[in-house]
């Protein structure tokens, strides 16, 4: 992709529970080279925005394309080999395998080889040199023989992020990697998520809003399961109604 090419599109998404309209109509387009926040109050539908666009399921109505794709039907598996990756507001690591045995788990779920059952996963060189790679990448390469479950918090949300990108992703769909943060493991994951996205689409689902605004390209704003704003950071603080809606003006 050349950079600011569109590689994620979700059009005018829908998402009906019964009688609930959890989406109303929601567009939003992520591009390399941007970090894409997307903020709301609690319930204003960035959950199911963001498992819409992962695939975990479709849409009631609207489109999702991936890398010029139609992918709206398309399950979470399929989306993640077709370049899609995606962390979790929970940790999803494997707590008693080292660190780099996740990476190399990972990068063997796009570097599968069924038919050579018998070879030990130690012998396959590309998923083996990919996991070295993505734990250098995420700043983890000192700690590639600590059990993951011994990582500080803010390390096994690096952690996660290093499994991510072992599957080759051009897109990352992130949920609250800074949740629970201290100052410095904080700056640790800004100044990564600065340097993923020169040649990633990186959506950033957040609350800590000092940092969104530091890191932002873009930022849409969620209020009841619409989209009320999609801008600067610049523009986003000085909005009217982003302000009354959801940054506590009056």
């Amino acid at each position: 992709m050349a950079s600011s090419e569109l590689a994620l599109c979700g059009q005018n998404i829908t998402q009906r529970w019964g009688g609930l309209v959890a989406l109303n109509g929601v567009t939003i387009h992520l591009h390399r080279g941007q970090v894409h926040a997307l903020i709301g109050t609690n319930g204003a539908g960035k959950s199911t925005l963001i498992n819409i666009l992962s695939g975990e399921f479709p849409p009631s109505q609207g489109s999702v394309e991936l890398l010029g794709q139609d992918v709206t039907r398309w399950d979470q598996p399929r989306r993640a080999r077709a370049g899609l990756g995606r962390s979790y507001q929970r940790n999803t690591i494997y707590p008693t395998f080292t660190v780099f045995e996740n990476c190399r788990l990972a990068a063997q779920a796009t570097h599968q080889l069924p038919w050579q059952w018998w070879i030990s996963a130690q012998a396959c060189k590309l998923s083996t040199s990919t996991a070295h790679a993505v734990a250098e990448r995420c700043g983890l390469q000192t700690l590639l023989e600590r059990p993951a479950g011994l990582l500080s918090h803010g390390q096994k949300r690096q952690l996660e992020i290093a499994m991510c990108l072992a599957t080759q992703p051009k897109v990352l769909l992130l949920d609250e990697p800074l949740a629970g943060m201290g100052a410095e493991e904080t700056e640790r994951m800004l100044t990564l998520l600065a340097e993923l996205k020169t040649d990633h689409a990186i959506l950033l689902v957040e609350h800590d809003m000092d940092a969104v605004f530091r890191i932002a390209d873009v930022i849409t704003v969620m209020v009841n399961g619409s989209v009320i704003a999609t801008d600067t950071p610049q523009n986003i603080r000085t909005d009217k109604q982003v302000q009354i809606a959801y940054l506590g003006a009056h």
